[in-house]
């Protein structure tokens, strides 16, 4: 049976609901006679992709412009042809790429989950036939969620550039040998780790790496950035959770051959003895359009089974 998009009452996070929110920014609901553009994209890499893909074609047809489609993961073309909404077919991994690509020229995700777990890509198929229109005209479903910049500094050099979707890591690397980092604030001293590495990240991020790691989960709205060392070789440093207006400066003092910066686990740049990367919250935000369907909270104590008291066999 085809799921009705429509609003309900709060319940468990384990159904189904509608749960409006504020947005960063108040928008006012789109008149259902203002038709809308949407460009749509899909990883090439997947099999099932196309199909996907060919079938939001044909649902997008009657309800809004379709101005591109393409199995790719450059937002770029979606920009130039002025499009309402961006609609990403894929996995987590897929919709951070093209959020990546789009820089500071950020658009509305509507992400349609063909992977896994799906934090970000919210949408089935099955959701999108049936809320397709909502996720099209109603942008208090869309959230503002933080994204970072990493520039990687070699010789007062600024050698690389990138935005983190999800976070950036310094890891030690092959030899596999515990490094050294000095990590400064704001420009001032704060302290200085050994051990594996260091994650800082986004709230969006907080399920991903840093959770592994042993760092905090964050409700995506907050205006954090997460620090989490990665096996520190003390009992002192632990994660910490600083305002998302700090700039991290982490120096590398002791790095192996290996030691490299690895932004949302897709993009490398190696670290050398006296490079400093420099991390701080990017100047435009995620735009990401929210599942109506489902509680904000729904995937985390469904998918992952946070919270649930383990089983007794």
């Amino acid at each position: 049976m085809q799921q009705q998009c429509f609003p309900a009452t709060r319940e468990t996070l384990n159904t189904r609901v509608t749960e409006p929110t504020r947005s960063v920014e108040q928008h006012d609901v789109a008149s259902p006679a203002a038709r809308r553009s949407i460009y749509l994209l899909g990883n090439p890499d997947k099999a099932e992709v196309p199909e996907a893909l060919a079938t939001l074609r044909a649902l997008a047809e009657g309800q809004a412009t379709i101005v591109g489609a393409d199995l790719a993961i450059d937002g770029g073309p979606a920009v130039a042809a002025g499009a309402d909404r961006l609609a990403v077919v894929g996995g987590d991994g897929t919709l951070i790429g093209v959020a990546r690509s789009l820089g500071a020229r950020q658009l509305p995700l509507i992400g349609i989950n063909m992977g896994k777990l799906g934090f970000l890509t919210e949408f089935s198929v099955e959701d999108i036939r049936a809320c397709l229109t909502q996720a099209l005209q109603d942008d208090d479903l869309i959230d503002r969620r933080t994204l970072l910049e990493a520039a990687v500094d070699q010789d007062g050099q600024v050698r690389s550039r990138t935005v983190a979707v999800n976070d950036c890591v310094v890891q030690a690397g092959p030899p596999y040998r515990m490094v050294r980092l000095g990590i400064a604030i704001n420009g001032e001293h704060f302290t200085e780790i050994r051990g594996d590495g260091i994650i800082v990240c986004t709230p969006s991020g907080s399920t991903a790496h840093n959770l592994s790691a042993g760092g905090p989960i964050m409700q995506a709205g907050v205006d954090a950035i997460i620090l989490t060392p990665m096996n520190p070789h003390s009992l002192t440093h632990r994660p910490l959770v600083i305002e998302r207006s700090a700039v991290i400066d982490v120096h590398a003092d002791v790095v192996n051959e290996g030691t490299t910066v690895i932004i949302d686990g897709q993009v490398s740049s190696p670290l050398h003895p006296g490079d400093r990367v420099t991390i701080r919250r990017f100047d435009s935000d995620l735009l990401l359009v929210r599942n109506p369907l489902y509680a904000r909270w729904y995937k985390l104590v469904t998918k992952m089974h946070w919270g649930q008291a383990p089983t007794l066999k």
